[in-house]
């Protein structure tokens, strides 16, 4: 019997996942070469980018939209632990809403 929780073989799930927190560290290391990382790291960067997207929002619209600030966050927030969790399990799908996009960066 084998555990449901082992991780995939031949997949570099670490730097996968810290993709997530920090995208741009798994590209100054040897995982820059393995297509299983670069594919979360690109999925990590449209994370960043809607990050910086919703603080730009929230900036814009200040104090007025409070509630509205804080479910952009949560949902981005939400998306970042989906991609923890496909890339922990050894999967490469696209997040949801925003994971299509991932695919046109050239890196």
């Amino acid at each position: 019997m084998t555990e449901t929780n082992q991780t995939p073989k031949g997949k570099n799930t670490g730097m996968a996942i810290l993709a997530y927190f920090i995208f741009f560290i798994p590209l100054l290391t040897e995982a820059k070469n393995d297509s299983f990382v670069k594919y979360h790291v690109k999925q990590g960067l449209l994370i960043f980018i809607a990050w910086v997207a919703v603080e730009i929002l929230n900036s814009i619209l200040s104090w007025r939209f409070y509630t509205l600030e804080r479910v952009l966050e949560l949902a981005v927030f939400v998306l970042m632990i989906i991609g923890v969790m496909t890339a922990a399990k050894g999967e490469e799908k696209p997040l949801p809403l925003i994971g299509k996009y991932g695919e046109q960066f050239k890196f």
